[in-house]
């Protein structure tokens, strides 16, 4: 049985070794990793499975194929099953949120409603606890600057500007973004102003981001932004909000950001999942930028990183970036950074006919796919994509399962029924049209699964026999899609480490003069991308 060893990271040498027990494990299940579910079917993507582990989840409830990502096994299970699963477990990272308000100096403050207004409650909780961090080390590097780098619509800007009194430089792409940041952050100035005189108070300036509208698409441009002498501006609305061009990084400098130095030109870079390479260009332009002082990273999309340049020493794709994993020759391709991005959390948290429910929608995209192989080849060729289209299926399955219920009624004891195997709820829901004429089966909802797939891809509809033959062929095996698909998910908790170590040893590897930490500073259930890459360049 896998032991409960606990890697570290605290050292590039421990990093590396952590890195290698990942690659060396999951090396024999690369069929996992490379697999691309919609092909489930045609590909028969079980076989290589061993049969004895498909068998025995088959038997499994929905319930605890759910928890098999977060590395929950049951005992009566075959050893080498658990012996897999376990040792996943041992070698992810945990991403139970830290108790941030233990970090001295660490004060997460609720956020008033004026700052809140337009945030979910993810959003709002992880501004909170972001901000508060990002105050933090800003204050223990001695910077009263921060860059926020894909700053969206500026909430974590905004908080970091009037909560916090920090002088920001809000970047992002879309030019849409910067004028909804410099609309909501001139209607808080407003809001507190007026309040200041309605209390009778001292009237105090404030602090308003700085927008600025640019892709950031490599560290050079990054650099020059950060590398520019940043005043810290309370003049009300003369903040900046100008586009820029990534040809010329070094006239940025100056067209964008003012002119005049002061004594404290030191900076903090930040970012709330900033997508794809993003992150990582963040780390490369902290570590070229002398005025950098420290970086807090929150990365996510893994799946839009870019790795098509390991061959060549001194590339900037955004996987693998540190030395040791260039030199291991590691290569993850699209379909192993998507599966990092599944949460182990968000699965757990799942009730069993939302799961059933998952599983089932997996199916009918995967026989879909056989429909589009055999009818419309040449569409394969594109990569369609026919987005999401599990709302109606849910509300439709939803109402089956009320009917079903209703028709089966409680157990003869008065108790709810008890949890039965993936198998036995999948045919007994499967087999409810025979006993209530009104249930809607899986075949007619297959059937609207596909006639919306072939709209969104404008191909015309099919005869009700090319619908039916596929699911004929495939539906016998719709009980494999669930054991199979939860034990693909329990690697994407791997594959995240293993992603994020690596941005890890590159902050290692550079200089002895550096501290970088990895840490979990959200609610994984309310935000899976979890984990902030922290680093500080340490004053000699």
């Amino acid at each position: 049985m896998a032991e409960e060893f606990k890697y570290s990271c605290n050292t590039a040498s421990e990093t590396l070794e952590w890195i290698h027990a990942i690659i060396n494990f999951i090396a024999p299940y690369r069929y996992f990793l490379d697999a691309h579910v919609v092909n489930f079917f045609k590909d028969r993507l079980w076989e290589p499975v061993d049969k004895e582990w498909m068998d025995c989840l088959g038997k499994e409830s929905v319930g605890n194929l759910l928890w098999i990502p977060s590395g929950v096994v049951q005992d009566h299970w075959p050893g080498s099953l658990k012996e897999f699963i376990l040792t996943l477990r041992s070698l992810s990272l945990s991403r139970e949120q830290a108790d941030l308000q233990e970090f001295s100096g660490m004060h997460i403050a609720s956020l008033s409603n004026v700052l809140a207004q337009g945030m979910n409650h993810k959003k709002k909780h992880e501004v909170e606890a972001l901000s508060a961090l990002v105050s933090l080390v800003a204050k223990q590097v001695g910077a009263r600057t921060v860059v926020d780098v894909g700053a969206g619509q500026g909430y974590l800007a905004q908080v970091l500007a009037f909560d916090y009194q920090l002088s920001v430089i809000a970047i992002d792409a879309c030019s849409h973004h910067g004028k909804i940041t410099d609309a909501r952050a001139e209607r808080i100035r407003k809001h507190y102003a007026a309040k200041m005189r309605k209390n009778c108070s001292e009237q105090r300036e404030f602090s308003v981001p700085k927008t600025v509208t640019c892709r950031v698409l490599s560290s050079d441009t990054l650099r020059a932004l950060s590398n520019s002498p940043v005043e810290n501006d309370h003049a009300g609305n003369q903040h900046l909000s100008q586009k820029c061009s990534v040809s010329q990084p070094s006239r940025l400098a100056e067209d964008i950001l003012p002119s005049r130095s002061y004594s404290d030109s030191t900076l903090v870079i930040a970012g709330l999942h900033a997508c794809g390479d993003l992150s990582v260009t963040m780390l490369r332009a902290f570590l070229e930028c002398d005025k950098a002082k420290a970086v807090i990273s929150v990365g996510c999309c893994y799946n839009l990183l870019s790795e098509e340049a390991i061959d060549i020493a001194d590339s900037c794709c955004g996987f693998p970036v540190s030395q040791g994993v260039k030199s291991a020759g590691v290569m993850l391709d699209k379909s192993a950074r998507d599966l990092a991005c599944q949460s182990a959390d968000r699965w757990r948290g799942l009730d069993e006919h939302a799961g059933l429910h998952n599983f089932e929608l997996h199916a009918f995209r995967a026989a879909f796919q056989i429909v589009l192989f055999r009818h419309y080849p040449n569409i394969l060729l594109e990569s369609p994509t026919i987005g999401r289209q599990g709302k109606a299926l849910r509300r439709q399955q939803n109402q089956r399962i009320l009917e079903s219920n209703l028709h089966h009624g409680p157990s003869e004891s008065g108790e709810p029924r008890k949890s039965v195997s993936f198998l036995h709820e999948y045919s007994s829901i499967q087999s409810s049209k025979s006993c209530k004429s009104r249930a809607v089966d899986g075949y007619s909802l297959f059937v609207k699964f596909c006639e919306s797939g072939l709209g969104r891809l404008h191909l015309p509809h099919l005869e009700d026999t090319a619908y039916s033959a596929i699911w004929r062929e495939s539906e016998s095996y719709f009980e494999l899609i669930g054991p199979y698909w939860s034990l693909r998910a329990a690697l994407g908790p791997v594959m995240e480490t293993l992603i994020l170590l690596d941005r890890l040893l590159l902050l290692q590897e550079y200089d002895s003069d550096l501290e970088a930490s990895l840490l979990p500073i959200f609610n994984p259930v309310l935000s899976p991308r979890n984990m902030a890459i922290i680093a500080k360049k340490i004053r000699k």
